[in-house]
């Protein structure tokens, strides 16, 4: 019997189009505990393999299939060359879904909130004003009108960059190499940098790029890193600044 496989989750490569289908990048965390003695897994990559048919009808595109989160059922491959699955597991797969984004659905709740409040304020003012109506009136006592302290305005305070960088740029800008897509970069020490992002805020290096065509000339690791924990700006140094 072949085995089945489901994965979820975004892809952490761009889409590569072939005649027939396409393919991308993912990747899913071994679980947090194993059985006393034994070493705890850390995540394993995948390529999945779709058919341009069943990859059009979800509405996915180029851009999009690096943000959405998307489930994959199918079947692990591992005859496929490296050059066109460098993930650890080639998956084809049988039936691809996008999934909702949980940050949608709580916009919109933080939205309901938001007009449900907006209502209860305007009941409790116009409760006030006919309350006020049925007051007798009252001879007027001049106030001295307390003067509120103005906030101090806040300074925007500037990420933190690795040392030696030299400029930030749109991580959308950077062109990688077709070299750089062929190579498969040590998951456990891509996991240590990740770790360092989400301890620190900012990559442990800057990437080198050329300046001109903004093509990565090294550093795909952290490339890698800053896709996969969506950085908009990234820190670079340029290749004559070595």
């Amino acid at each position: 019997m072949p085995h089945k496989i489901t994965l979820t989750g975004s892809a952490t490569g761009p889409l590569r189009e072939y005649d027939r289908y396409v393919s991308f990048d993912m990747r899913e965390k071994g679980s947090p505990s194993a059985p006393k003695g034994l070493k705890k897994s850390t995540f394993i990559s995948y390529t999945v393999f779709v058919a341009k048919k069943a990859f059009n009808k979800t509405g996915l595109t180029k851009k999009s299939i690096m943000h959405e989160k998307v489930l994959i059922q199918g079947e692990p491959t591992l005859d496929i060359p490296i050059d066109e699955c460098p993930g650890e597991i080639g998956v084809i797969c049988f039936q691809i879904t996008v999934l909702p984004n949980k940050n949608d659905k709580e916009a919109k709740q933080e939205v309901s909130k938001d007009q449900q409040e907006v209502a209860a304020t305007k009941q409790e003012e116009k409760q006030e004003s006919v309350a006020k109506e049925a007051k007798p009136v009252q001879p007027e006592v001049n106030e001295t009108p307390v003067q509120e302290k103005k906030a101090a305005p806040q300074k925007k305070q500037q990420p933190i960059q690795p040392k030696g960088t030299k400029d930030v740029v749109s991580f959308e800008d950077i062109i990688v190499p077709e070299a750089f897509l062929k190579t498969r970069p040590n998951p456990v020490k891509t996991e240590e940098v990740i770790e360092f992002v989400k301890r620190t805020g900012h990559l442990d290096k800057p990437l080198t790029i050329e300046k001109e065509t903004k093509v990565l000339k090294d550093g795909y690791r952290r490339y890698i890193v800053a896709k996969t924990v969506k950085m908009e700006k990234v820190p670079v140094i340029y290749e004559y600044q070595k």
